[in-house]
């Protein structure tokens, strides 16, 4: 007997659908960290806001880990040995209803946490203990010529926001709104990638 089917999302179904994940799993264990899944992602879309980002940038940063409620591998656990690509099951998600920019930060903000310790030697300081051995799990920091490849991404400068936005949303007693303050900023993305409807 096979499993069955979810719906077909749409642009009009992907933010409730969004919004949905938040509310029935953002409570989950950000593992590692002090702060829940959500809590995580609001953080970084919330201080993206208050430091006047573009709408882009603040979806992009609120969606960043939403793999880790889509992909079929689970959740990342301390006691991990391999890594469980989050950032591509995320990516895929929203690809169809998301212009190239978020789904790029969404699907190389890993990427950029090694690319940065490879040019940055002073941005692994930032690194709490759980980035740290997911790093290690995700590769280590890029050797040269993983830097010089990552460096032709014409949205690089957008993943890196979206990276330093990743780290910052960590703070246990930081208030954010809840996904319902930012969706429809979300649908605004979504409805300017697909155009008129």
């Amino acid at each position: 007997m096979s499993a069955p089917t979810a719906p077909k999302l749409t642009r009009d179904t992907i933010v409730p659908f969004l919004e949905d994940i938040f509310e029935r799993r953002g409570g989950e264990e950000y593992l590692g960290e002090p702060v829940t899944m959500a809590q995580h992602m609001l953080q970084g879309a919330t201080i993206a806001e208050q430091n006047g980002q573009p709408e882009i940038i603040i979806v992009a940063a609120l969606l960043h880990d939403i793999g880790h409620f889509t992909s079929e591998f689970g959740m990342f656990q301390m006691d991990d040995t391999e890594d469980r690509f989050h950032e591509d099951a995320g990516a895929e998600v929203l690809q169809d209803f998301f212009p190239t920019l978020v789904t790029d930060c969404v699907r190389y903000h890993v990427a950029a946490k090694r690319y940065l310790c490879a040019t940055r030697p002073s941005y692994f300081d930032r690194l709490s203990d759980a980035s740290i051995h997911s790093l290690n799990l995700q590769g280590g920091p890029m050797g040269d010529d993983e830097v010089e490849e990552f460096e032709k991404n014409p949205n690089l400068e957008q993943i890196i926001a979206v990276r330093f936005l990743d780290e910052a949303g960590k703070h246990p007693d930081m208030d954010t709104p809840p996904f319902a303050h930012f969706a429809p900023m979300v649908q605004r993305v979504v409805d300017a990638h697909l155009g008129a409807a």
